[in-house]
């Protein structure tokens, strides 16, 4: 299983979802999206979904705070509880022993990230 994690803010985009997706290694082998069930609704994960012809998953921020993420940044971690959203996303969709391809990629406009995890089991 391969799913990418996406973070971001309220005002980005598809296209800055799309720019983050791609700098973390690409929809290649994608089975999903996953985000906080906060934000699984909104415009711009929805086209990219439909775009990429991909489900988007929509995580409980309590699972998305069980999940143990390569980088931190201060202001997610006070808001969510989770040093990256994205990271923990794709974590917590992919299963119990995922793991991440790498640390979460910013978009070059920095109002999304997307980080991949993947997995040997199907959830």
């Amino acid at each position: 299983m391969k799913i990418a994690g996406i973070g971001f803010r309220k005002s980005a985009t598809t296209q800055s979802l799309r720019c983050a997706l791609d700098m973390a290694g690409g929809v290649q082998g994608l089975q999903a999206l996953a985000t906080i069930a906060d934000k699984a609704g909104a415009p711009a994960i929805i086209e990219l979904g439909v775009q990429l012809n991909l489900p988007v998953r929509a995580i409980d921020r309590q699972d998305l705070q069980l999940q143990s993420t390569l980088t931190v940044s201060e202001k997610v971690d006070s808001v969510v509880g989770v040093g990256s959203v994205s990271e923990a996303a794709a974590l917590a969709a992919c299963g119990p022993g995922s793991r991440l391809i790498g640390a979460r990629a910013v978009s070059t406009d920095r109002l999304a990230t997307a980080a991949i995890a993947v997995s040997e089991t199907m959830t």
